[in-house]
């Protein structure tokens, strides 16, 4: 797993880096989701791939649960 890091401001804000920012495909006015797990934050690129991706899933198998366990295995491969 690669690590990037960013420092939080006081009004609470990130910046993702640009690396990152390029490869999730994250645009100005793109929308995040975060999601707690466990002990750690889950940040979600909101993206049209993603959601384009996760109501494909939904018409049929898998489950939208299954969807999202395996897209969380993948990013944890990288």
């Amino acid at each position: 797993m690669k690590t990037e890091v960013a420092t939080m401001t006081t009004k609470g804000q990130l910046v993702i880096p640009s690396k990152l920012r390029r490869k999730y495909g994250m645009r100005k006015g793109t929308q995040v989701a975060f999601v707690e797990e466990k002990d750690r934050l889950v940040l979600q690129p909101l993206t049209r791939e993603f959601l384009d991706r996760l109501c494909g899933w939904l018409a049929g198998d898998p489950s939208p649960l299954e969807f999202l366990l395996e897209d969380r295995k993948k990013e944890r491969k990288l």
